[in-house]
């Protein structure tokens, strides 16, 4: 992975590794554009999303009632505070912040990406972030600092939010040496 810093730019990196969309979530973004207009998203749209970034939390999504989903998803899309954004998300359950971050992505993908380790590792490694270097157990400041790098070189590259971490994250894996998730042993 080294050979990401030394290499060379990171908007250089990015433009090499640019990919179109996988059809099944262009879908999913296009259905999902009638929850944005609607203010809030359904039980049935939180589960969508669900599956598409991440399935083994659906159990857990489920257990939130109509209403809960109802009063999280409006909350989240009516602030234009970041924060509260994906705090508001985050109290549903089964919704972590990159889960939060899925679904502010599939809603409105000129605007944000998906927070992943790969994507924040590959950040660390470039020092265009400085904290919690593995990537896990992500913060909601992180999620502030990450969305900050993301935009500044989505508006450089002018690329939508998405296009430039889909490309983030495929310049970690394709070099990626090693387990994504490192473990401390004693």
């Amino acid at each position: 992975m080294e050979d990401i810093v030394r290499g060379g730019g990171l908007e250089r990196l990015v433009r090499e590794h640019l990919s179109i969309e996988d059809p099944a979530t262009t879908l999913l973004m296009q259905e999902l554009r009638l929850a944005k207009r609607r203010g809030h998203l359904t039980a049935a749209e939180l589960q969508k999303v669900c599956r598409w970034k991440s399935a083994r939390a659906i159990r857990h999504i489920r257990a939130n009632t109509p209403h809960r989903i109802r009063t999280a998803t409006s909350a989240a899309l009516a602030t234009r505070s970041e924060r509260r954004r994906v705090e508001a998300l985050v109290e549903l359950q089964g919704v972590s912040l990159p889960m939060a971050s899925a679904l502010l992505t599939l809603v409105e993908p000129r605007r944000y990406g998906v927070i992943d380790i790969r994507v924040w590792q590959l950040l660390n490694r470039h020092g265009e972030v400085r904290a919690n270097r593995a990537g896990v157990g992500l913060s909601v400041k992180n999620w502030l600092e990450f969305l900050a790098v993301l935009r500044r070189l989505s508006a450089k590259l002018d690329l939508p939010a998405r296009d430039v971490e889909r490309a983030l994250f495929d310049i970690h894996k394709a070099r990626q040496a090693g387990t994504l998730y490192q473990t401390r042993r004693p």
